[in-house]
């Protein structure tokens, strides 16, 4: 067998692992990158790019047949099997991309399933790695719920190949994947209904921002079932009904499609951590803010660790993890994290919410902005949407946004810059905003903390 020695292994090649892999090396560490299917991982191959290719298509074409934008057309129709090739094109050239950085870095990237025989050793296909450190980066899989007539229901990774376009379908599940995709296939004209077990729909986020989402949802034609609990699905002459239980009474939804978004996994198991003395389980595994585990060479990032699933955070814990092993000290904080809800409307957060800061005693002031008083926000027909920011009393900063509109992914990186850099309501509004433009709204909200807004009332 052959050994190979490096001064830090990577197992898992996805939004973590690659960058650990590529940020390490940079900074003059020998690296071996190893992952037993794809590079890129779930968020490129499977989740985060592929969803988004769909959620273009999806709001292209909706846009295209509900709003009058001056354009003449006939018979305009949505081919799911060309927006299945598309994402794949999209999909193909990002790994490539990837796959050549990591070859002009000198990375070795062996694609194997790596399996650890000791805290020191990994096993990949007939080669021995010795590290002098390790980075766990295996990510998550789709939850699955333990309900009968689980054959019968798909997984989101099972969607990204799904090439006919349904009449109808049944989203169990309504978190942030449930309710991606059910918009994506509500603006493609599919009928949906989401059951949710949990009284609303996105737990996770600002209670307000997740009722403001509901009537969007009923006019894209998505039926939304809360305290609702799947019991069965069964299956005849293709279509499948869905029985679950609402108020202590039995009901069925007859449907073409049944997607489970029940949330993810981490990936623990298959790849020899009972070798080791990690401390983990089925939740994942234990880290500290620096991303190390128990074990002090051994660090884990991204979803296995399972303090917050995004991709994005993965890639910045994989440079927490590989400044540690370098001796740099800066450890993760959660707490000024972008989250991004690619719905239609787009709904993204940063920060604390106004509960959140009850609860921890700070006396708030909060400014809530209409896209109303935008006019880029007219131009794009989103002026529906809405911002909420607050700010701590005391102090003036900012410390919490959430943003439901057109370009709110972009919006949020402003509000993400000005809190993680303790900005106050004045440094924000003394700085130009090009016009028109919808980051003119980061401007607006700031002035309408203290009362000085130009364009709406407070």
């Amino acid at each position: 067998m052959e050994t190979i020695k490096t001064d830090l292994c990577i197992i898992g090649a996805g939004p973590g692992g690659y960058v650990a892999a590529i940020y390490a090396k940079k900074q003059g560490l020998d690296v071996v990158l190893i992952d037993k299917e794809w590079i890129g991982g779930t968020c490129l191959n499977v989740g985060c790019i592929p969803t988004k290719s769909l959620v273009r298509s999806a709001e292209l074409y909706h846009t295209l047949k509900t709003e009058a934008l001056g354009i003449d057309y006939q018979d305009l129709t949505i081919d799911l099997d060309k927006v299945i090739d598309r994402k794949d094109t999209v999909k193909d050239q990002l790994i490539s991309g990837i796959a050549f950085l990591l070859k002009k870095h000198d990375i070795t990237y062996i694609e194997g399933h790596a399996s650890f025989q000791s805290e020191s050793e990994v096993i990949v296909n007939d080669q021995l790695i010795q590290a002098k450190d390790y980075i766990i980066a295996t990510g998550a899989r789709p939850k699955r719920l333990p309900i009968e007539g689980k054959e019968y229901v798909l997984t989101s990774r099972d969607m990204m190949q799904q090439r006919d376009l349904p009449e109808s379908m049944v989203v169990i599940g309504g978190g942030i994947i449930g309710m991606e995709f059910a918009f994506i296939y509500a603006q493609m004209g599919v009928k949906v209904d989401v059951i949710e077990f949990l009284p609303r729909i996105l737990p996770g986020i600002d209670k307000e921002l997740a009722m403001r989402l509901i009537p969007y949802a009923k006019k894209a034609g998505i039926n939304v079932h809360t305290n609702a609990k799947v019991v069965k699905v069964e299956e005849k002459d293709s279509i499948k009904t869905v029985f679950y239980d609402h108020k202590d009474k039995e009901k069925q939804i007859e449907t073409d499609l049944v997607l489970e978004a029940v949330g993810r996994q981490p990936v623990v198991e298959g790849f020899g951590l009972d070798k080791t003395k990690l401390t983990y389980s089925p939740q994942g595994i234990q880290v500290d803010d620096y991303m190390r585990t128990n074990v002090d060479h051994i660090y884990a990032i991204g979803d296995v660790n399972n303090i917050m699933q995004l991709a994005h955070v993965a890639s910045h814990q994989a440079m927490v993890a590989v400044d540690h092993i370098l001796g740099k000290a800066k450890p993760f904080s959660i707490i000024n994290v972008p989250s991004v809800i690619f719905t239609s409307p787009t709904i993204a957060t940063v920060g604390i919410t106004e509960e959140m800061a009850k609860e921890k005693g700070i006396e708030v002031d909060v400014v809530k902005v209409p896209y109303s008083a935008n006019g880029k926000a007219m131009i794009l027909s989103g002026e529906r949407g809405y911002i909420k920011v607050i700010r701590d009393q005391k102090s003036k900063e900012l410390i919490g946004a959430m943003v439901m509109g057109k370009e709110a992914e972009n919006l949020i990186a402003s509000y993400t810059l000005a809190i993680n850099n303790h900005l106050k309501s004045d440094d924000v509004y003394h700085t130009i905003y090009a016009h028109p433009t919808i980051q003119e709204l980061v401007h607006e909200s700031a002035l309408g903390l203290d009362q000085l807004a130009i364009h709406f009332i407070e």
